[in-house]
């Protein structure tokens, strides 16, 4: 699975690489669920937009107080209900430097930190959302999730899509992101059925351990992607 990433390549340099007017984003090392990210999104590809990791369907009650899905299992993107009409219609690409998958240990998991071996950020493979709240009025003059008299807001989200490992990420993790280069990514947007690109990546990847402060999502420096004895 894919639970945390890292962002912190240079937006004008990231723009370039993959062909994106407009980037513009504050670094994280740290990644995680409900928080809002940059995405790019299929009915703007030109420009990175923000989204909150966790997907929240058009058609479900909203936000849950629990976790929202942060990961699509590719092999069921057709038949599940939460992720089937965003893989039709509503697909993005989630810019990062690298991820972070754990490996058991006898003294419990060590966070491992995955890149591309050229060093050169990658594309993760998304599936994007809008909810749009019902204006439900309460008997107290208030809107269901709002304040009084107000309308909650809009809640646009993401999943990344996960499918089987590659040989290197075999012995890391049962699953992985489904990892993309420029022009993957661009047929991922694009394409009317994009299926064959959910395969494990063939591209070149590296790991290293890293520190167990990564295991706190408070914690949010360049240190924590740096290698550990």
């Amino acid at each position: 699975m894919c639970g945390r990433y890292a962002l912190f390549s240079d937006p004008e340099e990231l723009a370039a690489e993959f062909g994106v007017e407009d980037a513009s984003y504050e670094a994280t090392y740290n990644a995680a669920p409900s928080q809002d990210l940059p995405v790019l999104l299929d009915d703007d590809p030109t420009a990175f937009s923000t989204a909150r990791w966790g997907l929240v369907p058009s058609w479900s009650d909203g936000p849950r107080e629990g976790p929202d899905p942060i990961n699509a299992r590719a092999e069921s993107l057709t038949e599940n209900r939460l992720f089937a009409e965003a893989y039709r219609e509503r697909r993005c690409l989630v810019p990062a430097d690298g991820f972070y998958e754990w490996t058991e240990t006898g003294d419990g998991k060590q966070p491992y930190f995955v890149s591309r071996a050229d060093g050169k950020p990658l594309l993760l493979a998304g599936l994007w959302e809008t909810w749009t709240p019902e204006q439900k009025q309460t008997g107290l003059g208030e809107f269901a999730g709002g304040g009084p008299n107000r309308d909650p807001d809009p809640v646009r989200s993401f999943t990344i899509v996960t499918t089987e490992p590659n040989d290197f990420l075999a012995d890391y993790h049962h699953r992985m992101a489904v990892v993309l280069d420029a022009d993957a990514g661009r047929r991922w947007l694009s394409a009317e059925d994009p299926g064959d690109l959910l395969e494990p990546s063939s591209i070149d990847l590296q790991a290293w351990p890293v520190s167990e402060a990564v295991n706190n999502p408070a914690n949010d420096r360049p240190e924590l992607v740096e290698s550990v004895a």
